[in-house]
């Protein structure tokens, strides 16, 4: 069997409540006309048959009342007859009623009572239903006779038919406006969807571009909204990776180009003296160095961004990360004759993994150190601004960085001048590991720089608070445990 699509589904149910809906209202119409109808008959002909029993004074019947009577049915829209005896009763009805079963069973026993007799029945003579009350006449306990009433019922049929007549017409105006309201409003309902089905299939082909119509905001707008979002995202991230995997080959290939090269000078025997040969040798050996810095940087970065390795966090004496970090690199410093001052507050506790912090400080140093002419000053400082945080700025006189590409630092692989990093030796991966990791820590990382005046860099991170419960992630198995 043929799978019906969403839209063919929403008309099937679309038509199915039209024709119930119609149906019900044309039986409920027909029931509320019989019902109030066939009631408000009854009610008139036992008001008018009452009220005529009231002139009635007891004893055999009078010839006055019986021609007030007459005069009465003469202006009446019911036909009235008084029968002074009850036995004749059953005669008078244009339809046939067993004689027994008026005077000698329950309604007789409801005339004597005092109370009217209803009954409805078809007679030949009209063609139609008719309805006959008989309202007894009492004379103690006597019944002297009745005063009969009855009236041709309306062809409930007929009205209904000539209800049916404009009902059914109406009705087919109401269906086919339904219809062509219901049409547009599956049309609105389907289409997103059917759109967003076809951008899933471009996607599945690698062609991210979604750009599905929002033409409401209820849940189909918002879902299609949402859609041409994470087709963007996705779009952006692929561009992303397209743009990572040039950079990353691009960045490989220049040094194994540069080691290719002068390794085929050196096995051609190009290169005339000891001096020359050292020095293709030290070039390889360079390049050799920074292909090893940029894999260990791109593993760092994959396993920062994948949070495949967690966090060792403990109380950290942070100063005490920098001076060391700061001995380390002070004879380069010194080689290249910049002066490397540091104001530390020792107060200063962290609450993190102090390998990785002491990477955040070797990254940040090196490129300050790098990036600083001969003759210039790298100053650091840790502070405590507040009781909640701790701030490491890094200073430095270098070129500086135009305010406009500020925002991009810490982008993988992205540099403000290639031909000098390249020159240098830096990866482009520094600040994005420096990144990753002050925000694993929960802390914030912010750039400044002037061109010609120098950069400096601000990381906040939280501090560990006096009676603050700290805990160690356990890198081995035993998960968590408490310090």
């Amino acid at each position: 069997m043929k799978r019906l699509r969403l839209g063919q589904k929403v008309w099937l149910a679309i038509g199915a409540a039209v024709v119930v809906t119609l149906a019900f209202s044309f039986g409920l119409l027909n029931y509320f006309y019989r019902t109030v109808y066939m009631k408000e008959v009854e009610r008139t002909l036992i008001a008018e048959g009452t009220n005529l029993a009231r002139d009635y004074r007891g004893g055999a019947i009078a010839r006055e009342f019986r021609q007030q009577i007459e005069w009465y049915d003469e202006k009446s829209t019911a036909t009235i007859l008084l029968i002074d005896n009850p036995r004749e009763l059953s005669a008078c009805f244009p339809f046939p009623v067993h004689y027994d079963a008026l005077v000698s069973g329950r309604d007789r026993e409801t005339l004597l009572a005092g109370k009217p007799v209803v009954k409805t029945g078809y007679e030949k003579r009209f063609g139609r239903r008719v309805m006959a009350v008989a309202v007894p006449l009492l004379d103690d306990k006597r019944l002297m006779g009745a005063i009969y009433l009855y009236m041709p019922l309306a062809d409930v049929q007929a009205a209904t038919k000539r209800a049916a007549a404009a009902f059914w017409p109406l009705a087919a105006v109401f269906a086919a406006a339904l219809l062509v309201v219901g049409r547009r409003m599956v049309r609105q309902l389907v289409e997103p969807l059917q759109a967003m089905e076809r951008a899933a299939e471009r996607m599945a082909e690698g062609r991210y571009e979604a750009g599905i119509p929002v033409r409401s905001d209820d849940e189909i707008g918002r879902l299609a909204k949402a859609f041409n979002q994470m087709a963007d995202a996705i779009a952006k991230e692929d561009e992303q990776k397209r743009e990572f995997l040039a950079n990353v080959s691009h960045e490989l290939r220049t040094p194994l180009s540069y080691m290719k090269g002068y390794s085929e000078a050196l096995l051609a025997g190009l290169a005339k003296t000891k001096e020359e040969e050292k020095a293709y040798l030290r070039l390889i050996h360079r390049e050799t160095e920074r292909m090893e810095r940029l894999v260990g940087d791109l593993l760092d970065l994959a396993r920062l961004e994948g949070q495949s390795v967690p966090l060792e966090r403990a109380p950290v004496a942070f100063a005490q990360v920098i001076e060391d970090v700061i001995a380390m690199y002070e004879p380069i410093a010194a080689q290249k004759r910049i002066k490397l001052s540091c104001d530390l507050d020792y107060d200063v506790i962290v609450n993190g993994d102090a390998d990785r912090l002491e990477q955040v400080m070797r990254n940040l140093l090196d490129n300050a150190i790098r990036y600083t002419p001969e003759g210039g000053a790298v100053t650091v400082r840790l502070s405590r601004p507040s009781e909640a945080e701790g701030e490491l700025v890094i200073e430095d006189t270098g070129k500086g960085i135009p305010k406009d590409q500020l925002p991009l630092l810490g982008q993988r692989f992205f540099r403000v001048d290639r031909a000098r990093t390249r020159k240098e030796g830096g990866t482009g991966l520094g600040l994005a590991i420096v990144k990753q990791i002050v925000a694993l820590h929960g802390g914030a990382i912010q750039f400044d720089s002037d061109l010609g005046r120098g950069t400096t860099v601000s990381v906040r991170l939280p501090l560990v608070r006096e009676g603050e419960e700290t805990y160690v992630q356990d890198k081995g198995t035993d998960g968590v445990s408490s310090i």
